[in-house]
């Protein structure tokens, strides 16, 4: 219809016959002429000759979305909130005017809108439970990234009993509580039972909650089935077998990150880009989190040789331009992580694919060759918890040396701190305090009179929570004071005034850890079987503090209990990081980059042997659905003595039901 005028077109919009389905056929066939513009006129004229049409709030939405695209954002939201006004319960309206208000700042204003939609009476009915559904969905995002997670909570309750087999919603649902310290961070309700909670939990957050190794490694395949299935026709550029020929070159190794700004990923690998030898291995850095441009962004770019940003790139192009770029090994440093490209690896665009650093556990895929972790992490009785074949080096994980300090230190008092208390400190995140970890810190506190317990402070409602439960268990309310968030060299530099990190299980600390380590404050952690539990352990021992990794709860209360009544003894902890902290391996990263490197070129070897592993992911749905039926509130699988035991009875149980095949994990078959 490139020849229609606006005189014809005129005519054509206010003829008696011209139906509501006539105007979307014309309107459409302008847009796809190249001519939006037109086909706004168009609405714009036909609801202005049929300001009665019962239906005339479709034409006005849709006319919206026209005027959204052309940029006239605020004329947009007045056709909306004119279909809104004409029919209160046409929910689609509800959806999109949100969605205009959030882009203008108004978030407030759009968290009001979706409410608006999800709380109509036709709702209640059944009729447009899917766009209340996605309305809620749209308000627990944006609470989310307005740090408003108590709200976002509520949101997302609704939207699981709307739908309870939304398991996205249901992951954010558990994520918020365990970040909130509700506890149970499980509360199932008549809909949405509690097996479908742990379900529906990212591995992630199954990390923070458990230490069950099985179901961990089965959660990561039931979650990588789920969220980044491909087709045999997405694998286009299929890499899995291609010749790695690297006489006369440097293998060309891959990082592909969401992490590389300011963020803890960041800070530990800013100075392994500095320090990898470029005379043995080709660098490549391939950026998926959101747009940067900090300090830790601007030095890892300039540290890598190629630095490519895939966010605006689909899987497939991402695939591609890995493809095309002859990637020998490529890492996985998300993991299943926020922000991670999981879909590109399930494309295979290089021939070995390794699992490190960013996410603490196995992948549980058919496609992550490797994981990269150290002899204490994963020792060898261990390494049937993983998919991945498991290569080491001394300590899995990196840092930066030249991580900045700020030179003034806050006083006790300018921090909220008692002057002449012993400071027991522990800076993980909120989602990282279990009720098992919290009743050993309180008795802690109270076996060592006047020490207080310094956390990082999280959101008022929470910090309220944890005082609050504190009472409950006997201690002092002000005896937890909380840290504001500060800038990372000012965080550092107040580190100083802590005498004693206590950290959490089952997921422990990794970049807190290593910071406390650099700043001469000694850390106690308890080691337990998952890969996040045993990180602080590897980092502890790597700086030269064996003592402090212990085997048992008991052990751990102990050992804090008898450093918190002797100051001389945490002196001495002090003094021993001071004194190995340039000669640890825990920051030797010239040892670090040298047995990456070594490994790197071990993996190409065992490729050309034809002795790449092959991830064993045989009855993973089992394990998977034995872990769920395990887990209770009151059960912290860190003390059970024998998990294999328990997960063996499980197998017999259901193997009299259904035969379940012999997988080489825990399980020889029916006749064992």
């Amino acid at each position: 219809m490139a020849d229609v005028d606006t005189l014809n077109l005129l005519s054509t919009l206010t003829a008696e016959d011209c139906s509501l389905g006539d105007l979307i056929t014309l309107a459409s066939q302008l847009g796809a002429e190249g001519q939006p513009a037109l086909a706004d006129q168009a609405y714009k004229v036909w609801i202005k000759f049929n300001a009665e049409h019962p239906q005339l709030s479709v034409a006005l939405f849709n006319r919206a979305v026209l005027q959204a695209a052309l940029g006239d954002n605020p004329g947009a939201a007045a056709s909306l909130e004119q279909a809104i006004k004409l029919n209160p319960d046409f929910l689609p309206a509800y959806v999109n005017l949100g969605g205009i208000q959030e882009r203008a700042g108004l978030g407030e204003l759009a968290v009001a809108t979706w409410e608006a939609g999800a709380n109509r009476q036709v709702v209640i009915s059944g009729v447009g439970a899917g766009y209340a559904f996605t309305c809620l969905k749209q308000i627990a995002r944006l609470l989310g990234d307005m740090h408003q997670s108590a709200r976002a909570e509520l949101a997302l309750q609704r939207a699981a009993e709307l739908d309870p087999s939304a398991m996205d919603v249901i992951g954010q649902l558990v994520a918020t509580r365990l970040s909130l310290c509700k506890w149970p961070a499980l509360q199932p309700t008549e809909r949405v039972p509690r097996e479908t909670l742990l379900e529906g939990v990212n591995p992630l957050s199954v990390a923070a909650y458990t230490d069950d190794p099985l179901l961990l490694l089965a959660a990561g395949n039931h979650f990588v089935e789920r969220e980044a299935k491909v087709t045999p026709e997405q694998i286009r550029v299929d890499r899995r077998d291609a010749p790695i020929d690297i006489n006369g070159r440097r293998p060309r190794i891959g990082y592909i990150s969401s992490d590389l700004r300011d963020h803890a990923v960041g800070y530990l690998m800013a100075e392994l880009f500095e320090v990898h030898d470029k005379s043995k291995v080709e660098v490549f850095a391939y950026y998926c989190g959101p747009e940067s441009s900090d300090g830790l962004n601007t030095r890892i770019r300039a540290a890598v040789e190629h630095f490519t940003d895939i966010r605006p790139m689909s899987d497939d192009e991402a695939a591609q331009r890995i493809a095309d770029d002859g990637i020998d090994i490529l890492i996985d440093v998300n993991g299943h992580t926020r922000d991670a490209r999981t879909s590109v690896f399930a494309r295979r665009p290089a021939p070995i694919i390794v699992n490190w650093l960013g996410y603490p556990g196995t992948m549980g895929s058919d496609y992550h060759h490797y994981i990269i972790a150290d002899p204490w992490i994963i020792p060898p009785e261990m390494e049937l918890y993983y998919s991945e074949a498991v290569r080491r080096i001394p300590c899995y994980q990196p840092n930066d040396r030249r991580r900045k300090v700020e030179e003034t230190v806050p006083t006790r008092a300018e921090a909220g701190l008692p002057e002449d208390a012993f400071v027991f400190c522990c800076f993980n995140a909120t989602q990282k305090i279990t009720p098992h970890v919290f009743d050993r810190w309180m008795e802690i506190l109270k076996r060592t009179p006047g020490s207080v317990l310094w956390l990082l402070d999280s959101n008022p409602e929470t910090n309220a929570r944890l005082r609050d439960a504190a009472e409950v268990r006997g201690v002092d309310r002000t005896r937890l004071v909380f840290a504001q968030k500060l800038q990372n060299a000012f965080h550092l530099a107040r580190y100083r005034l802590a005498d004693l990190f206590l950290d959490t299980t089952p997921y422990g600390a990794h970049t807190t850890a290593s910071d406390a380590l650099w700043m001469a404050v000694p850390v106690l952690t308890w080691s337990g079987r998952c890969f996040a539990s045993r990180v602080c352990g590897s980092l502890v021992r790597s700086a030269g503090l064996p003592e402090l990794v212990v085997d048992s709860a008991r052990a751990y209360v102990e050992k804090a209990v008898e450093i918190g009544v002797d100051r001389a003894k945490a002196q001495a902890l002090r003094e021993t990081l001071e004194a190995n902290r340039d000669s640890c391996v825990l920051f030797d990263m010239d040892l670090l980059a040298g047995k990456l490197e070594d490994l790197y070129r071990e993996m190409i070897a065992e490729y050309h042997a034809g002795q790449r592993p092959r991830p064993n992911l045989t009855n993973l749905d089992t394990y998977f659905r034995i872990g769920l039926s395990l887990d209770r509130d009151d059960r912290e699988m860190q003390t059970e003595p024998d998990l294999h035991t328990i997960y063996r009875h499980e197998l017999t149980r259901r193997d009299r039901v259904k035969a379940i095949p012999a997988d080489g994990r825990l399980w020889e078959g029916g006749a064992s």
